[in-house]
């Protein structure tokens, strides 16, 4: 099968975008199809449309749509379709997902953020991971708290550095932070953050290896987000073994589970603070989050997101079995 797939993000950008297309072209060419990743639909003939956002790739959604109204198209949502652009732009997020005949999630709870008259188009794959190989030693005079991620608003990206600021002076923890900023506003504010704050270090951009390397020897990590559609990273953390203090929100507590230990409220510095602060010195509290998170890791295997696209594609390719769409809106 001849797969078009469409993602916002450039192929230079390391975005989550990029970064969730890169691996589902790999899965879908191991599993024999043909495909072709592109930032725009430009009216190639394709058997099937995989069009990564909602919003941001209506354009391409309705032009293939109208070019092939019988092809089975699936949509990816990302976390600002379902938490920003559903309500901002209604008309375009909502025509790009009735149009599809199938929704992709990465969380649990995906279903409770969108109309109820699409929930049966909706599947849930999650993100995998390789394991790594091995656990390194972690750093003897510090406790290493990661940070990663883009330094842009939906990240909230200096909150643990706000929150470390707060930590008494016998603390040990320090703050990495691997990740590009947005705009140069952001680059200004994590370079002023370190000039303020001994406990910060903002290292930019770094390969992926770097990333890898840096969670195999990390006790634990921070997400702090205002919003997340099943951010890539936490599954990078959990196969790691890296337990995560992350903010309460539907995009973490769908892939961390509601009885989670290490959740905060949005924003809140107190709240964190106290929680990496406890994480340091009690390790009983650390130990409970690293069992719990290893209990998940085992959801974001290679072959389970593998077998997950299997299913969907032979599902799409029934058709006899698509839930009816809305050609209207093309």
């Amino acid at each position: 099968m001849k797969i078009s797939l469409i993602t916002p993000a450039r192929k230079q950008s390391r975005t989550g975008n990029r970064t969730t297309a890169v691996r589902w072209a790999r899965i879908l060419r191991d599993l024999g199809h043909r495909v072709e990743v592109a930032t725009e639909y430009d009216a190639t003939p394709a058997d099937l449309m995989i069009a990564l956002h909602a919003w941001r790739s209506a354009a391409s959604i309705r032009a293939f749509r109208a070019r092939h109204p019988e092809h089975p198209l699936i949509v990816g949502m990302a976390g600002t379709d379902i938490y920003r652009f559903q309500q901002t732009d209604p008309a375009v997020t909502l025509g790009s997902m009735a149009m599809a005949n199938r929704l992709v999630g990465l969380h649990d709870l995906v279903a409770e953020a969108i109309p109820e008259a699409m929930r049966g188009k909706l599947r849930l794959i999650y993100q995998s991971v390789p394991p790594l190989p091995h656990r390194l030693p972690p750093l003897r005079n510090v406790f290493e708290v990661l940070v990663i991620g883009h330094l842009r608003e939906e990240k909230d990206p200096l909150r643990a550095a706000l929150a470390a600021c707060a930590l008494p002076e016998t603390s040990r923890i320090r703050v990495v932070h691997l990740g590009m900023a947005h705009d140069t506003q952001w680059s200004d504010a994590a370079r002023a953050e370190m000039a303020e704050n001994p406990r910060y270090r903002w290292r930019g951009e770094v390969p992926g290896w770097a990333v890898r390397r840096a969670l195999a020897r990390a006790p634990l990590m921070v997400l702090s987000s205002i919003m997340e559609g099943g951010a890539n990273v936490v599954s990078e953390a959990l196969v790691a073994g890296v337990p995560i203090l992350a903010s309460g929100i539907a995009g973490s507590i769908g892939l961390l589970g509601r009885d989670y230990a290490g959740y905060f409220p949005v924003g809140d510095t107190q709240k964190l603070s106290a929680l990496l602060h406890r994480a340091e010195t009690d390790p009983a509290f650390l130990d409970a989050l690293r069992q719990h998170c290893a209990a998940r890791a085992p959801l974001f295997a290679p072959e389970r997101e593998r077998d997950a696209w299997q299913a969907l594609l032979h599902e799409v390719s029934d058709a006899a079995r698509l839930v009816p769409v809305d050609r209207s809106a093309a």
